[in-house]
Order: C-alpha cells, then structure tokens, then sequence
C-alpha cells in the first residue's frame, strides 16, 4: 500500500490540542490505522497531523508563492529606511 505521507522521522514527542469534526476524527483514526499496517509502527493522530499539514503546505503552489510575497513585505518593513545624508554629515 501507498500512503502520501511518508514514514515519520524521529522527533522529539511534542502534545497538541485541536477541536475536529466527527468526520474528520474517524478519518484521522483511519487513516493512522493504515499508517500503522503500511509501516508497521502505530502513530497517534496527534503525531500524525504536523506532517500531514507539513505535506499540504509544502505541495501548495499558491501558498508558496504568496508566502514569498509576504515574506518580502516583512523583510521591508524590517529593513530601517536610509535617508539622504546631508553635506555636513558627508564630511564627517
């Protein structure tokens, strides 16, 4: 069987909180079910989900490229504005 989320890697266990539908909770618990028959290792849901969001995030283009966006209107607004030096301060 194939899964699109890969084998987990190691890591350090970290606790999440998060309200699910009824739906999507039986198929969170399904789906960690065929993760543990396809690589033998049992994963809660909670371990589960960061990857799977991982996954998402990283395949959506558009997000991508509004991120770059973002990222580049941030590093603007970080960035000090230089303003003109006077000719008193040039001969400094």
């Amino acid at each position: 069987m194939t899964l699109k989320l890969d084998r987990l890697p190691e890591r350090n266990p970290s606790k999440i909180t998060v309200t699910l539908t009824p739906e999507l909770k039986a198929a969170l618990d399904d789906y960690a079910e065929l993760y543990r028959r396809t690589y033998g290792q049992k994963e809660s849901v909670a371990e589960i989900i960061p990857f799977m969001l991982d996954s998402f995030i990283t395949a959506d283009a558009g997000f991508r490229r509004a991120r770059k966006t973002l990222d580049a209107e941030r590093a603007a607004k970080s960035t000090p504005s230089r303003s003109p030096r006077t000719s008193a301060e040039s001969e400094d």
